[in-house]
């Protein structure tokens, strides 16, 4: 029997362009799984409403997994639900912003995404507004600018550590957060599949650029590596057989993705 494809991809760097932020280079791919009803699965740092806008660019609808693995979210319509549902993996960003403004009541300084308004944001993190409202509808983290010493950053992390919160480095920010990673949301989601297909054989893939899609990438069938800036430093057991696209970016993707579908009757 030809197994059911499931594909889970990271986004900035895999399947949109690092630059432009396209994913065009990828259309065959995409065109191909869309045809064959193979979903395809956002698994990145961006928002749901970033990927909601995402999908309906792109013309995609089916589950997709937030922040980092904060949460996976099934929209109404896949996977048998009649309304969407969402999964929370670790605190919920309201429970990170209450142990946040603890941390900030006893002296810790910073200034996260829910102190600003969409200006302010678009103006810090180079966004236009609609972008920076979207970047602040969030289900389970919060980036923030820290604004005291080393020192006290220092401290500051160990006491979420001590609420069962991490402070983890971003690009441009820090970010509070749970104890999740990428993996979680794809092994949920991966389940809710065996259930919808009652059994009959499944195979995963996963397409990553970087060491945060590291866990993703181990949980999956078959791991792709994208070329990218520090797609080196992904390491996989040799006997995972992972795949390692030649091209960067979404160039990369299409042909990993196409030589798959090939390879499994597609």
């Amino acid at each position: 029997m030809q197994p059911h494809l499931i594909v889970f991809t990271d986004l900035d760097g895999t399947l949109l362009d690092h630059h432009s932020y396209s994913w065009r280079a990828a259309s065959p791919a995409m065109a191909k799984l869309a045809a064959n009803g193979i979903p395809l699965i956002f698994n990145s740092s961006k928002t749901a409403a970033e990927m909601r806008h995402l999908q309906n660019a792109m013309g995609i609808r089916a589950p997709f997994i937030v922040e980092n693995g904060a949460a996976a979210v099934i929209p109404a319509g896949c996977l048998g639900r009649t309304e969407e549902q969402v999964m929370n993996f670790g605190a919920d960003h309201q429970q990170v912003l209450r142990t946040l403004m603890v941390q900030r009541k006893a002296g810790a300084q910073f200034r996260g995404f829910s102190d600003m308004a969409d200006a302010e944001l678009a103006e810090v993190a180079g966004l236009d507004e609609v972008e920076a409202y979207r970047a602040r509808q969030r289900l389970g983290t919060e980036p923030l600018i820290w604004q005291g010493s080393d020192p006290e950053l220092d401290q500051f992390s160990a006491a979420l550590e001590r609420e069962g919160l991490r402070l983890v480095q971003g690009g441009r920010f820090w970010h509070a957060m749970g104890r999740f990673d990428k993996a979680e949301g794809a092994r949920f989601l991966l389940e809710q599949y065996r259930e919808h297909y009652r059994g009959e054989p499944l195979v995963t893939i996963a397409l990553g650029d970087s060491p945060n899609d590291q866990r993703m990438l181990e949980a999956a069938d078959i791991p792709v590596v994208i070329r990218g800036v520090n797609s080196d430093q992904v390491q996989l057991p040799s006997q995972m057989h992972p795949m390692r696209s030649l091209k960067p970016g979404p160039e990369g993707w299409n042909e990993c993705v196409l030589n798959l579908l090939f390879e499994y009757g597609y």
